[in-house]
């Protein structure tokens, strides 16, 4: 299976056996900061943090030797450079991210067509097929490794297994520029040997939960009976930890993605109290959602904004609306209706407004008459000015606002994750 190697990561030796095996999961090392590293050598091997303005941004990625002091993804920089004063911060580039992700899923696409991105910078393979081709799924392993490296420079780690699930624990035990290899008859002495906290959905409050009745590795879960674990996570997470924990996993390596949300966020370079500016913000941030929902051909179902207090407190509202829609003057009224519901306890540090349950669009079209027609025609005049003369050349009177001229710091959208992958 794997050895530690002094470095705290597992890894397998040259002749690891893989037997019963077919899943890969690739997970680029440290991307976002790698990448600043190719770009600029001098920040090798210096403790660097990808993120928004100091003091006021989040971190999106922080190098290895950053992470040794414990700064992490999504902490606020200010926090990271408490953590790390000698750190070097470097604002994100997303063009440059988005260039390398497309090459290395180019990588992956030309050994297999089993290709499913989970995010810009990891993927499950399933090279089952590809056998012939290329060989076992350890060698084919190592090939996507010596590629990636060779054609990018930059490093990743893999996880081999039978399933999804084992697959995406191995490559996080084999980081950074590790690989680890669970042939099928190791599966469950593998899992035994994790922490509960490695289990997919199971989050900080499920480990928690588990830890106060005593079961703090997957072991303890193979030895709990289920109306404890039902009673600790409710039936429906009991029933899919214990079947993870055994090492069952039927889902397979899908090819098609449809995207599960729409959604723009802003943080403001000083907090912000006045309402008036706030509701402006919203407007604006809603035609950004709904503009992406038209260039998609989408319509959503369900409208959803989150505001994050002075003191980081997040507060978010959702509500389903009676038609699928993407005009962006309805998504603002609904998303400033949400606001009004907010208590605003203290100034404002983000806001931020999301499309969800996406539909394929026409929706509108089927009516006998369209309560916003004209309000479509409006946008269809916003979509043509930003075509031919860049998003920011025109925009809605409503969204100038009292404050217009508040500093903000527009938060870039990423492409979606899975719920419990961050950038390793």
């Amino acid at each position: 299976m794997g050895r530690g190697d002094g470095t705290g990561r597992i890894v397998s030796a040259d002749d690891a056996d893989d037997t019963g095996t077919r899943i890969l999961h690739v997970d680029m090392d440290a991307f976002y900061a790698s990448v600043e590293v190719l770009y600029d050598p001098s920040l090798a091997g210096k403790p660097l943090i990808v993120g928004g303005m100091e003091g006021r941004g989040v971190v999106s990625s922080a190098s290895y030797e950053a992470r040794r002091f414990g700064v992490r993804s999504a902490m606020s920089v200010g926090r990271a450079l408490q953590l790390c004063p000698h750190a070097v911060v470097v604002v994100p580039r997303f063009e440059r991210y988005s260039a390398l992700s497309a090459q290395v899923m180019a990588i992956f696409r030309d050994i297999t067509p089993l290709v499913e991105p989970l995010s810009i910078d990891e993927a499950f393979l399933d090279v089952g097929g590809a056998r012939r081709l290329w060989g076992s799924p350890g060698h084919i392993a190592r090939m996507v490794r010596a590629r990636v490296l060779a054609e990018t420079g930059l490093t990743c780690s893999v996880g081999v297994a039978a399933t999804k699930h084992v697959a995406k624990i191995a490559s996080t035990a084999s980081k950074p520029d590790g690989l680890l290899i669970v042939a099928e008859a190791d599966t469950q002495a593998f899992l035994a040997s994790r922490p509960v906290g490695a289990l997919w959905g199971v989050g900080p409050k499920a480990v928690e939960a588990l830890e106060s009745r005593g079961i703090r590795m997957v072991s303890d879960v193979l030895r709990t009976p289920r109306g404890v674990l039902d009673r600790a996570l409710g039936p429906a997470l009991g029933a899919r930890i214990s079947q993870l924990a055994r090492g069952h996993d039927p889902r397979s390596v899908q090819t098609e993605h449809t995207e599960k949300s729409i959604g723009h966020e802003e943080t403001f370079l000083e907090d912000v109290a006045d309402a008036a500016t706030l509701r402006s913000e919203f407007r604006r941030l809603a035609d950004r959602v709904a503009g992406r929902l038209r260039a998609g051909g989408w319509e959503a179902r369900t409208i959803a904004v989150k505001v994050r207090l002075s003191d980081f407190t997040t507060l978010s509202r959702s509500v389903s609306v009676p038609e699928p829609t993407n005009v962006g003057q309805r998504i603002g009224d609904v998303a400033i209706e949400l606001f009004s519901k907010i208590d605003l306890s203290q100034p404002v540090r983000l806001v931020g407004v999301r499309a969800e349950k996406l539909v394929g669009g026409g929706f509108g079209g089927m009516a006998l008459w369209d309560d916003d027609e004209d309000w479509r025609r409006v946008d269809a005049a916003l979509d043509d000015a930003r075509t031919r003369f860049g998003r920011g050349a025109v925009t809605r009177a409503s969204t100038l606002g009292p404050r217009r001229d508040v500093n903000a710091l527009p938060t870039n959208p990423r492409p979606p994750r899975d719920p419990h992958a961050g950038d390793t």
